[in-house]
């Protein structure tokens, strides 16, 4: 981890002053931990979760709401608020602030997409097939959770379909035993090496 965080702090600011640094992947493939140790890393850099984007009513259409509230102030050189959503509540709260550190992590399904990706310094993709990255989320979250995961899963379908951000990406993350290997991208801009970060147990979480 220690190696890929070097890397991120060579890259020249994308958003503003703000280096984003997007990690995106199928649902349960193990974004949110991944991103949350390389922010660890990043002398804990902000991480900007798309599941507070996101809402029941808009599983994929948040993009005009990143780009105001997150994207556009970034650009400017001045402190976003963004206003998580709950989703237990179903409602969005209080408008909460995002200041425009050195590095912002963005993590979550669609982190890539086409719309964000001209703002981005690096774009990595959790890289583990759909379906088992679906059967892990559809583990843990238990059968209560099972009439979300299946429209959840028809809207994923849909959206990598039709603004897929795999083909896009700098470099894949792979999870191995201790660890996780880092390695080229389709994009053609990643790093020519392979890296293994140590002492990173897998995760399910997204």
């Amino acid at each position: 981890m220690h190696d890929l965080a070097a890397r991120v702090r060579r890259l020249g600011p994308s958003c503003g002053p703000v280096r984003l640094v997007a990690v995106d992947g199928h649902a349960g493939s193990g974004k949110s931990t991944f991103a949350g140790r390389l922010a660890q890393e990043l002398d804990d850099a902000p991480v900007l979760r798309l599941d507070d984007i996101a809402s029941h009513e808009e599983l994929f259409d948040w993009t005009g709401r990143l780009l105001r509230q997150v994207i556009e102030p970034f650009g400017r050189g001045r402190t976003a608020r963004y206003a998580p959503y709950d989703w237990r509540t179903r409602r969005f709260g209080p408008p909460r602030p995002l200041p425009p550190a050195p590095v912002v992590v963005v993590e979550g399904v669609g982190a890539g997409r086409r719309a964000l990706r001209p703002h981005l310094a690096l774009l990595l993709w959790m890289d583990l097939p759909r379906e088992e990255s679906w059967a892990r989320g559809r583990a843990r979250d238990g059968a209560e959770q099972r009439d979300f995961w299946d429209g959840w899963v028809r809207a994923e379908r849909a959206h990598f379909a039709d603004d897929p951000s795999r083909p896009f990406a700098d470099l894949l993350v792979r999870q191995r035993p201790g660890g996780y290997e880092v390695l080229p991208g389709p994009s053609g801009t990643g790093v020519a090496t392979t890296l293994l970060t140590h002492g990173d147990e897998p995760s399910s979480l997204w």
